[in-house]
């Protein structure tokens, strides 16, 4: 052993836990050629950046494929496996071009590799397909003066455009012969919602699919997948009738809808078998998941075993086995086959665990809100106690392994997370609640589960840190200002927090969406966007503030964040600010490690202990 190897294992000896967990490998779920199986691509941070990597699986061999100092994790295989698409934006801002390098190419110093798409200048990207004959794509981009436009692209072609619409639009799926596309849209103005339209490749229209509730509700379709067979014009999608993401077929060339009716709860989507044969069925129910085996000829449904916890993806291979990702609260993740076998286990040291969550249920003003709870083993309350709120706002917390609150609970603090109403996985209804009163809504649900936490003796009211990134960093600023009594310190990462500017800064599809959740533009609807904006409160804040946020972030833009400072400043409001050079969120684990050893210290300083 030499004394560099050594010294590193000293290192890592005498590192904090929470340390070790930001900087153990990680990997994602393997991408795999359609025709090409052995060739998969994957994420993984094992540089200290998360990065594309090439595998080889018949030979083993795992490849960088990207290098760029804040790191790339947009990537698409070929279903030759023949080429790697990645997008090549600047500094996180999500606004560049798609690059391509062949799947076999060495990563070489100073080397860029080709635009993949020639004539089409730089956007934010809106879906990408490629097809199988290894020269066609076809590409999904927005922008601020154009709204969504989709190109057919072939190589040693001009791209096409076949679709252009001023709301937001995207590519869903290409079909196995190339004959048709799928795209989703919201030509109705609904954002949250979207339609499906299929085209020919030369943009004629081939069908329509707009699910409503009595003429006027917009019901959710999302586009899951073409069948993987020549000539096959069955599509899989998603769609809202029940209540609730479920799966169907559609032919889109008969117009046959063949509604699968899984008898299983919460939210269902699913994806093919290779063979065209039986659905992969995803399942997710109250924070976990887990995945079945649907035979289209018999209409069996079988249980593909899987550990309690939570599926992050999955993917059925040509020999009948499924490689998934899994965690849970209490172990780290692993990508998981069949067969019993580890798929991807990354050289290094492994991350350590944490604690399992609870479940807690309480009563709230929509309804009953579930709460995910973790506590430092061995622990009585009452504890300071972090509410970590997630982001989306259309996303959920789940029992799967996450290194921030793990982080929390191995500094003594309990930690709570709450699926407000407009959290996915339970319901449309729940979803779709957030509307008009956008960030009020979300703050009732998590005071109710405050008050549940300081009567059943868990948190200390006098050490209580609200905390979350992108829409929990807007969720905490709008509670600092809106239940200033309620809360000791306040953790906000990239958040929005002057609504006005930040809807005018943003990138398009975020436009929409905030046109959608508040019925219509700031000038429109101005008392909305005054009563949602965390500056309308930022008088009333006591607490004192944390914020990081990047400079280059199209989501929640710098500009709107050092409005809401200046705020601060200008009373001399206790708070400290923390600016990097990245996007929404970075991919750079030393980066990263620091945003938290800066959270972590600022909560020490400011409740005393």
């Amino acid at each position: 052993m030499t004394d560099s190897s050594r010294s590193l294992r000293r290192q890592q000896a005498d590192m904090p836990d929470w340390e070790k967990r930001f900087r153990a490998p990680r990997v994602s779920l393997p991408d795999w050629a359609e025709d090409a199986p052995d060739r998969s691509l994957f994420v993984s941070n094992a540089t200290g950046t998360y990065e594309l990597y090439a595998w080889d699986r018949k030979t083993g061999e795992r490849r960088q494929v990207t290098h760029r100092a804040n790191g790339t994790t947009d990537g698409v295989l070929s279903p030759d496996g023949a080429w790697i698409w990645w997008f090549d934006d600047k500094d996180g801002d999500e606004f560049g071009i798609w690059r391509r390098r062949p799947f076999e190419a060495a990563l070489v110093e100073g080397e860029s590799d080709e635009p993949a798409v020639p004539g089409l200048d730089a956007s934010y990207p809106a879906g990408l397909a490629v097809g199988r004959d290894g020269r066609t794509a076809v590409v999904g981009r927005s922008t601020d003066d154009d709204g969504s436009t989709i190109h057919l692209a072939r190589t040693g072609e001009a791209p096409v455009e076949i679709y252009r619409h001023r709301e937001s639009a995207g590519v869903g799926d290409l079909s196995h012969d190339g004959s048709l596309i799928a795209i989703e849209h919201t030509e109705h103005g609904d954002a949250m919602h979207s339609a499906l339209r299929v085209l020919r490749p030369d943009g004629s229209p081939v069908a329509e699919l707009d699910d409503t509730e009595g003429g006027t509700v917009e019901l959710g379709l999302e586009v899951l997948g073409f069948a993987p067979v020549d000539g096959d014009s069955r599509l899989l999608i998603g769609h809202q009738r029940r209540g609730r993401w479920e799966p169907l077929v559609w032919d889109v060339l008969t117009g046959e809808q063949t509604d699968l009716a899984l008898d299983l709860p919460g939210d269902v989507a699913a994806e093919w078998y290779p063979d065209g044969s039986a659905l992969l069925v995803a399942h997710g129910f109250e924070a976990r998941s887990d995945l079945w085996r649907y035979d289209l000829a018999s209409g069996e449904l079988a249980r593909v075993e899987t550990p309690p916890g939570t599926v992050s993806g999955a993917s059925a291979r040509p020999d009948g086995t499924v490689e998934y990702l899994w965690s849970s609260a209490a172990e780290p993740s692993v990508v998981r086959s069949t067969n019993g076998k580890v798929v991807l286990d990354p050289p290094g040291p492994k991350s350590p665990g944490s604690v399992p969550v609870e479940d807690v249920w309480v009563d709230g003003p929509g309804g009953r809100i579930h709460a995910l709870v973790q506590r430092p083993a061995g622990t009585t309350g009452p504890l300071p106690t972090v509410f970590d709120i997630h982001g989306g706002p259309t996303w959920h917390d789940s029992d799967s392994f996450a290194a921030g609150p793990a982080a929390w609970v191995d500094h003594g603090y309990a930690v709570v997370r709450v699926n407000y109403r407009g959290s996915t996985g339970y319901g449309r209804a729940w979803t779709d609640a957030l509307k008009h009163r956008v960030g009020l809504i979300e703050l009732e649900d998590i005071a109710a589960v405050r008050a549940w936490a300081v009567d059943s003796g868990l948190a200390d009211p006098e050490r209580l840190v609200l905390t979350g990134g992108s829409w929990g960093g807007y969720l905490t600023l709008l509670g600092l200002g809106t239940q200033p009594d309620a809360w000791t310190v306040g953790i906000a990462a990239v958040p929005v927090a002057d609504y006005v500017t930040a809807y005018h800064d943003e990138m398009e599809a975020l436009k929409a969406m905030d046109r959608t959740l508040l019925g219509g533009t700031p000038e429109e609807v101005p008392e909305r966007f005054a009563a949602s904006s965390p500056l309308t409160y930022v008088d009333a804040v006591k607490a004192p503030v944390y914020i990081s946020a990047g400079v280059n972030d199209p989501r929640c833009p710098i500009r709107q964040i050092d409005n809401y400072v200046g705020r601060l400043a200008a009373r001399e409001a206790p708070h400290e600010v923390y600016r990097y050079d990245a996007g929404h969120g970075s991919l750079v684990v030393e980066e990263r490690i620091k945003q938290v050893r800066l959270e972590l210290d600022f909560a020490e300083r400011h409740l005393g202990r």
